[in-house]
């Protein structure tokens, strides 16, 4: 867990946050959370609140306060670090659900169109992919990188599909198995990779060049393909064909830089990757007005 003093704004106020790298998951202090959403006059008022908030969500047998975790932090009247209640931001949105705030409204508001949205997407889920588009462009990706990144989730549905077949589990089995592959072409895991990148819980795909989604699709439809030949019993087995798939795209990453004497792996992110992109259009459109 990281040093729980970073301290994040909402509307000019205060909320203290801690960062825990091996979940790769964000926790708020809940009890400043709700005095910015009900304009507590101070700390002791919005404790208050959420105490009793606390118990209104137990009296309606919400499981959500018995798994809200406690942390050590810093305390805005005397510096020193006490346990405070914190939540995960699932937990969070939860908790806003029911807060009757005018400043909770937004959030309300934007559950409700996401929820509305999720259940659309069930019925037809094309509008997955339309809404991934729509989400890349207005994030300033090019449609260049927008058509690998959707290649990519294409590649990535196929291999999961092919770890279930094979008996892994979704979630920490998915993660081991990614780590190795990630590992076997790039040289890194996959948390290594996103820190040389500035990355916390930001998805590590969302910010590669395009070589670097090309050379990953490649290690993971390698592993798939391996996978389906060899018919892998279980996570052991799988890990060993991982390490395969991802050597099939560390042989073209290292002959690619053996050609242009550059390295593929590179520590932009999104933010760069997309200034570039901007940097050009604006500078295209400055050419065409002079």
């Amino acid at each position: 867990m990281d040093a729980n003093d970073k301290i994040q704004l909402f509307e000019n106020q205060q909320i203290r946050t801690a960062w825990d790298e091996e979940k790769e998951e964000w926790y708020f202090s809940v009890v400043d959370v709700c005095g910015v959403l009900t304009d507590s006059a101070d700390y002791n008022t919005a404790r208050k609140y959420w105490n009793k908030l606390k118990q209104r969500l137990n009296d309606e047998g919400s499981q959500l306060v018995t798994n809200c975790h406690q942390l050590k932090m810093k305390s805005p009247k005397d510096g020193k670090r006490y346990k405070t209640d914190v939540a995960t931001t699932e937990q969070l949105l939860r908790i806003i659900q029911s807060i009757p705030s005018p400043k909770a409204e937004p959030f309300k508001l934007w559950l409700a169109e996401v929820g509305r949205e999720r259940i659309e997407e069930t019925i037809d889920p094309e509008l997955i992919i339309e809404r991934a588009l729509e989400t890349y462009l207005k994030k300033g990706y090019s449609r260049e990188w927008i058509n690998q990144r959707l290649q990519a989730i294409q590649v990535r549905k196929e291999l999961t599909d092919e770890w279930q077949d094979r008996g892994i589990q979704k979630g920490i089995e998915y993660a081991i198995l990614t780590d190795e592959i990630t590992k076997a072409w790039s040289g890194m895991t996959t948390r290594q990779y996103k820190n040389l990148k500035g990355l916390k819980e930001e998805n590590l795909r969302d910010n590669m060049s395009t070589t670097e989604i090309i050379l990953n699709m490649l290690a993971e439809t390698s592993t798939k393909d391996i996978s389906k030949k060899e018919e892998p019993n279980g996570l052991s087995e799988s890990k060993k064909v991982a390490k395969r798939g991802g050597n099939v795209a560390n042989i073209a990453r290292k002959a690619l830089e053996a050609e242009t004497g550059e390295s593929v792996i590179t520590s932009e992110n999104a933010a760069t990757l997309n200034s570039v992109v901007t940097n050009l259009i604006e500078g295209a459109k400055n050419d065409k007005d002079e």
